[in-house]
């Protein structure tokens, strides 16, 4: 990429597409292409062809899907395949046939298998059976994978794919239905803090580990990846250093300044026992992470406060990345 190349950033208004839209600005690529969902339905092959026939962007970086926690991918499990198997096919096929030089696709840790060896490494995607709650996301996930790799085979097209561990940071999703594990923690105990509440209920027994990563450390990786010459098969993007759901909790207590105690309710659902990423090719190439959870974590604490824990640029898409 250079300075004046058109790149085309898919979700630009959720967590995701609008930390690698800073990033992409703060490089010095300025040309951006974006588009809210309202003037561009990325489910509508109509639509999405006709504006990569128009706007012919160079690179894309597709960060649009519909997400969301637990909770959300236990209720809305059709939509989470429908929808983002639709958005996948539409755009990969358009940036194909319209010439787009290069494609990053985030997927997502989720797509790794339930019982997979940690950490883990990326040929053991499709290895094993995929956790229960969020398995038509994840199928959907690894769908844009295989996707991205067959137009590679096929086509000889530039398209590959990025596999981001869990993220927090800036403009994400506070919402209690469709929110991830950060995000749902701090409002919990921001809201107990305001009422004065004795305990916070938190979800499952409190010992799955989770890896997370702030969000505009993922966007620099994946602005550094699509850098990088013919980088085929997806790419682990994490931190390698995880914590249990419990230590999650307790950093957010203290985040927030919550002085009442953490509950634990061990007959909701606790997911996947672990998910941490093995994180060498990224490495290899010459890049990590700068942002330690302890500071990332109180400066999404700030932009929830700032915003009240609304996206103010994505309230009439709140299920974006």
């Amino acid at each position: 990429m250079n300075p004046n190349s058109k790149i085309y950033v898919a979700g630009h208004l959720g967590m995701v597409g609008s930390a690698v839209a800073r990033c992409l600005r703060q490089n010095g690529f300025h040309n951006l292409v974006t588009r809210p969902s309202r003037e561009l339905d990325l489910t509508r092959q109509d639509q999405v062809e006709a504006f990569f026939a128009a706007e012919q962007p160079e690179f894309v970086f597709l960060a649009a899907a519909r997400v969301g926690g637990i909770l959300a991918n236990k209720t809305y499990r059709a939509d989470f395949i429908y929808i983002n198997l639709q958005i996948e096919c539409n755009v990969i096929h358009a940036a194909w046939k319209n010439g787009v030089k290069k494609l990053l696709f985030f997927a997502s840790s989720c797509i790794y298998p339930r019982l997979c060896p940690q950490p883990m490494r990326e040929e053991m995607l499709w290895s094993g059976l995929l956790e229960p709650t969020n398995s038509p996301y994840a199928a959907a996930k690894l769908s844009g994978i295989a996707l991205c790799q067959a137009y590679r085979d096929q086509h000889g097209a530039d398209f590959f794919s990025v596999i981001p561990t869990n993220l927090y940071g800036p403009n994400d999703n506070y919402d209690p239905e469709q929110s991830h594990v950060m995000a749902a923690l701090l409002r919990k105990f921001h809201e107990a803090k305001l009422a004065q509440a004795r305990t916070v209920t938190v979800w499952g027994t409190g010992t799955p580990r989770r890896e997370l990563m702030y969000v505009d450390d993922a966007a620099a990786a994946s602005v550094f990846l699509m850098e990088q010459d013919n980088l085929a098969g997806p790419v682990n993007i994490g931190v390698g250093t995880d914590r249990t759901i419990l230590e999650l909790a307790q950093l957010a207590k203290a985040t927030v300044g919550y002085e009442g105690e953490i509950v634990l309710d061990p007959s909701k659902p606790d997911g996947s026992p672990r998910k941490l990423l093995e994180v060498s090719r990224l490495t290899d190439l010459g890049w990590r992470a700068s942002t330690t959870l302890e500071a990332g974590v109180a400066r999404a604490y700030q932009d929830f406060l700032t915003t009240g824990g609304i996206r103010p640029a994505a309230r009439a898409e709140p299920n974006l990345i």
